[in-house]
């Protein structure tokens, strides 16, 4: 039976060694070759193993869900194949609403037209963030020196800074959920590295000291919205952001 090394299979499928190690350790992608010397080879099967494992990943999947998934006994290729097919299609969807809205605004853009507010969330779609929240917002805040000061820093910013402040957002919102996945801890440097991207994303609108942070973090537990608006990216990520934040604070 012809079988591939780690190397081989690492320069096929573009995955690091140090990954297909890694994926080997907790059981995800085993070479189904070992010899006696120590020597492990990667058959096809292995190989199309891995490439369901890449695909599942692209559409968010933790790893240990994936290796549930596969190993499903009652579960054939063809099923998981049809499986994958479902979400790429969903991946595409939302993919290409994406590149009509940025098509929108480099259109107005280029014409050099201020988007109304309506158009901007015809563009970007509804958030946790939705007019409602923005009439509550100011009335629970609107006396506040951090509400003043962020009407203030907004009414400054550019068609291209929205641009900018939702691609970051968007990046931001996939490293919580990746870090989520991952098993990152809180207070470990990857989570603190994360709670200062947090922090400075809100700074774009108003200063965040310790306190700040803390008070907006617990509302993100115990306000529905904003704990749909971090889990419906991944289940728990709410709890998670909180997590990290009260961590990095209290350390």
């Amino acid at each position: 039976m012809d079988a591939r090394t780690v190397g081989a299979v690492a320069a096929l499928t573009g995955v690091s060694v140090r990954t297909l190690h890694h994926y080997d350790h907790i059981g995800l992608v085993v070479p189904s070759i070992r010899a006696p010397s120590g020597y492990r080879g990667y058959t096809d099967a292995d190989v199309e193993r891995l490439h369901l494992v890449l695909v599942y990943r692209s559409v968010g999947m933790s790893l240990e869900q994936i290796r549930m998934l596969l190993d499903d006994a009652d579960a054939d290729v063809l099923e998981h194949l049809q499986r994958q097919h479902r979400l790429l299609l969903e991946q595409a969807d939302r993919l290409q609403h994406t590149i009509k809205a940025v098509e929108d605004l480099m259109n107005a853009h280029r014409s050099g037209i201020q988007l109304t507010a309506d158009e901007q969330i015809e563009i970007f779609g509804t958030t946790a963030f939705s007019e409602d929240y923005a009439v509550e917002a100011e009335q629970r805040w609107g006396e506040t020196d951090a509400w003043k000061q962020s009407r203030q820093r907004a009414a400054q910013l550019t068609k291209q800074d929205w641009i900018d402040i939702k691609a970051e957002g968007d990046a931001l919102l996939q490293a919580l959920a990746e870090a989520k996945r991952d098993g990152v801890q809180p207070g470990s440097p990857a989570a603190d590295e994360l709670v200062r991207r947090h922090r400075a994303a809100i700074e774009r609108f108003y200063d965040v000291g310790g306190e700040m942070h803390r008070n907006l973090v617990e509302m993100y537990v115990a306000d529905e919205r904003f704990t749909r608006y971090y889990d419906d990216v991944e289940p728990g990520l709410a709890q998670f952001v909180h997590d990290i934040v009260i961590a990095s604070i209290d350390g």
